[in-house]
């Protein structure tokens, strides 16, 4: 021998991809009619915890209002439960499911 090392080649495989694998589909915050918040409260909680605009406020706040329910946010499992827990903190009544359900 010549006293070089030589590898046999090697064959290079990209993995498979199971394609039964899903992404988590989103979740959603509900926040639902109640008989005790004032109509004004509702949009200060949405524009004061989730940052939107006095117009988007007020037209989740009227959602919710007229048809007894509006999604507020979307996002991850864990997101959704913090935002149901601080709208439980809020005085709101709230909940989650599942984005597809």
């Amino acid at each position: 021998m010549d006293g070089v090392t030589r590898t046999a080649p090697v064959e290079h495989r990209e993995p498979e991809v199971d394609e039964a694998v899903e992404l988590e589909a989103p979740w959603v915050t509900i926040v639902w009619n109640d008989p005790v918040n004032l109509m004004s409260y509702v949009s200060y909680v949405f524009r004061n915890y989730f940052g939107y605009t006095d117009e988007k406020a007020t037209e989740l706040m009227l959602a919710v209002h007229h048809e007894g329910k509006a999604v507020v946010s979307t996002g991850s499992r864990e997101q959704m439960e913090r935002h149901v827990q601080a709208m439980h903190e809020y005085g709101l009544w709230a909940t989650l499911q599942r984005a597809d359900a």
